[in-house]
């Protein structure tokens, strides 16, 4: 590598590191470990890859113009790519407000974008430092960007339920692409875009940030007092007068005694590992990191024991009374990382 090519590496590299420090900062709940947005940013680098070759197919096999294709078919091959590692995050109850679906999105698009500038690197390291400003600053901000308003807009699309619809994550997807596509028309000059892309986006970030976290603050008190109300019914002689304690009385007709005597321990337990989880995010949002104890681990366990003992029916049966959304099964992953 010449002493050129080194000059203009962190040019076309470092923009795209430097704004997901930034959002990472900004996450006052600190709801996105580092390691797992260094995961992230390796499965966007694979998503590079796999574009690489399957755009190359399909110029190839559709015989288009290049320009004709990365202004309309490129865009959506490569978000499509990215929005499922967002996807898959979702499905694994990785991603449970907008704060951490825009820092994941951003993550993937800027791995992507990463091993995309390295290419153009290593095959065309003659251009001049004005095309690395528009790669580093427009192009690779752009590509986190729009996979982060993928994120933000299937979350918002989803957040409500467990099992989602694959159509929440099509306008995430159409947008993203439209963006995408409409970058690479370059209807004005590229440093004009990539100046758009730097007005645009930080704003646009900040808004996101200030409703997830106002948000997830009345999540948490909300919540918090559901929970604690439920855990006072089961410690008390009024739990088995209560729409539960009826629900789980009828199941005796379905299911046999000690199944029944495990849904209930699985209730309590659930309860208050999802009270120690809000209490945990509640003393992040003051600054304080409060680390997982042994009980809690324990607990962990106990619920995955039971899990087993109660069965697929049995859980599926405990859903409706258990209120479950994506943000409930979001915050164990949180207490259990």
């Amino acid at each position: 590598m010449t002493i050129d090519t080194l000059m203009k590496a962190p040019v076309g590299l470092l923009p795209v590191l430097m704004f997901l420090v930034a959002l990472l900062y900004m996450d006052s709940y600190k709801l996105v470990s580092l390691k797992t947005v260094l995961w992230v940013i390796v499965a966007g680098g694979l998503c590079t890859i796999a574009a690489l070759y399957l755009n190359g197919w399909i110029l190839a096999e559709s015989g288009l113009e290049l320009r004709t294709y990365s202004r309309y078919v490129a865009p959506l091959v490569e978000e499509s790519l990215k929005a499922l590692v967002i996807v898959f995050l979702f499905r694994s109850s990785r991603i449970g407000f907008l704060v951490d679906a825009a820092i994941m999105g951003f993550a993937v698009g800027a791995g992507f974008a990463l091993l995309e500038n390295f290419y153009y690197l290593q095959n065309h390291s003659s251009a001049n430092m004005g095309v690395w400003i528009v790669r580093g600053f427009g192009t690779a901000i752009m590509h986190g960007g729009a996979t982060a308003i993928f994120g933000v807009m299937s979350q918002t699309l989803t957040e409500r339920s467990i099992e989602i619809n694959p159509a929440y994550y099509l306008p995430g997807l159409l947008a993203a692409s439209f963006i995408h596509s409409i970058f690479n028309h370059f209807l004005v000059s590229p440093i004009v875009e990539t100046m758009a892309v730097l007005l645009v986006l930080p704003p646009l970030f900040y808004y996101v940030f200030r409703r997830s976290a106002s948000a997830m603050h009345d999540w948490l008190e909300i919540d918090l007092d559901a929970d604690m109300d439920l855990i006072g019914m089961i410690n008390s002689g009024e739990f088995s007068r209560s729409k539960i304690g009826q629900f789980l009385d009828d199941l005796r007709t379905r299911f046999d005694g000690p199944i029944v005597v495990d849904m209930l321990c699985y209730l309590r337990i659930y309860t208050e590992l999802a009270i120690r989880a809000k209490g945990m995010l509640l003393m992040r949002e003051n600054g304080l990191e409060v680390p997982v104890g042994e009980r809690t681990r324990a607990n962990f366990e106990e619920l995955h024991y039971l899990e087993k003992s109660i069965g697929k029916t049995g859980c599926l049966v405990m859903k409706p009374f258990l209120q479950m959304e994506r943000k409930d099964l979001w915050q164990m992953n949180v207490l259990g990382k």
